[in-house]
């Protein structure tokens, strides 16, 4: 329980830093110069680099990878899907497409078109293979 609250406080302080560092308050001066950070933010963040690995690791029960792997599993195989079906579906216009403005080249775009759209389908498969690794043969937990 401590621990997430060091883990959530130090997050909390990073992104306060990060947001301070990138997003500079209005000068009157025209001159631009780059952003600096203040003592507590570099503070800050120097702490949140050093409590976050060790709060991920602190005993041999850590749930923190596991978590973060099944996060990291949903978003490769939904950001495949996702670019997969973009993909397909615009690849299936332009050959409909192509085939309403010449239907006596059909049978070369369709072919052409059913090829793309294994390699399409490939990549997602690839996505689905890297989400079942971090499920169920994960590398990073011992």
């Amino acid at each position: 329980m401590a621990r997430s609250f060091v883990l959530t406080g130090a997050v909390l302080l990073a992104c306060g830093a990060l947001f301070s560092a990138f997003v500079p308050s209005p000068r009157s001066s025209p001159a631009v110069s780059a952003p600096t950070l203040s003592s507590e933010t570099a503070a800050a963040l120097s702490a949140a680099t050093l409590v976050a690995p060790q709060a991920a690791f602190a005993d041999e029960g850590a749930v923190w990878i596991p978590a973060l792997s099944a996060i990291g599993a949903g978003f490769a195989i939904g950001l495949a899907a996702i670019g997969s079906g973009v993909g397909q579906g615009i690849a299936s216009g332009r050959c409909i497409d192509g085939i309403s403005r010449q239907p006596e080249v059909a049978d070369d775009l369709r072919g052409v078109l059913l090829l793309s759209l294994a390699f399409m389908e490939s990549l997602t498969i690839y996505g689905l293979v890297i989400a079942l690794v971090l499920l169920f043969a994960n590398p990073l937990i011992k």
